[in-house]
């Protein structure tokens, strides 16, 4: 009876088997997975900024180069005066602006003679005309005043003064030739009705009226004050050197120079 029993078990094991599946796959599935964070809000989303785009920086300048002074025969040390590229009136290098020129001198000088001093102020305009830009004559007319002293003590004239002074006028003619750049030649010959000191027969000084030619000339420099104005100083040697003379030894000039016309 057991041999018959447990095929009897086995088939009605194998009858329940499909009843027992389909009832499990009805359960309900279990989540076994952990709990999860909470779901947040997605945060919105903002536009894009756009990225300034960087400039490239400006070239930095290139370094000047400055070329080194040149020396020249007119400027060994490269560097020139001022006014020297002016033009200048009579000068050597550059025509003159004008024909014709104001000339006038002032005139300082001194001397003795005999144990007598005589002290000599004059002033001569002029009108000057440039033949060549470095050749110029002119005509003009002189004024001289002298004073004349001698020693304390010792008088010069009947009365028993021991000074005395003098005034003449005269006319004259100039010539002037610029050699080197601002330095020129002057000439000038002078007649003058001049009033002069001599012997009265009695061992005094009386005046003395006399016509005078007084021969002159010299050495000048011109300092420019622009384009139409010079200085000039000028040294000049008196060649009537008798007692009758005007002027003394030595007289220097002071000239004032002005362009006129065309």
């Amino acid at each position: 009876m057991k041999r018959h029993l447990l095929p009897l078990l086995l088939l009605a094991g194998a009858a329940t088997l499909p009843a027992y599946r389909a009832q499990a796959q009805d359960k309900p599935v279990l989540n076994t997975t952990p709990p999860g964070q909470p779901a947040t809000t997605p945060r919105p989303v903002e536009p894009a900024v756009p990225m300034p785009v960087p400039t490239a920086p400006a070239p930095a300048p290139e370094p000047t180069y400055n070329a080194p002074v040149q020396s020249t025969p007119d400027a060994p040390s490269g560097l020139d005066f001022p006014n020297r590229k002016a033009t200048k009136a009579g000068g050597a290098e550059d025509k003159p602006p004008t024909k014709k020129f104001l000339y006038t001198n002032f005139g300082l000088g001194f001397s003795s003679y005999n144990n007598v001093s005589q002290f000599n102020i004059s002033a001569a305009p002029a009108i000057g005309f440039r033949i060549t830009d470095k050749f110029a004559v002119g005509p003009g007319i002189s004024y001289a005043y002298s004073s004349y002293s001698a020693p304390k003590g010792y008088s010069i004239t009947a009365a028993g003064a021991s000074s005395v002074s003098t005034s003449s006028f005269g006319v004259k003619a100039f010539a002037q030739y610029i050699v080197y750049k601002e330095f020129f030649l002057h000439a000038e010959y002078e007649v003058t009705n001049a009033q002069l000191l001599g012997d009265d027969g009695r061992g005094y000084l009386a005046k003395v009226n006399r016509t005078v030619s007084t021969p002159l000339a010299g050495v000048g420099y011109r300092s420019y004050l622009g384009e139409n104005a010079a200085v000039d100083i000028v040294g000049l040697y008196n060649f009537d050197n008798s007692v009758f003379s005007l002027y003394p030894g030595l007289v220097v000039r002071f000239s004032l120079l002005f362009n006129i016309g065309k």
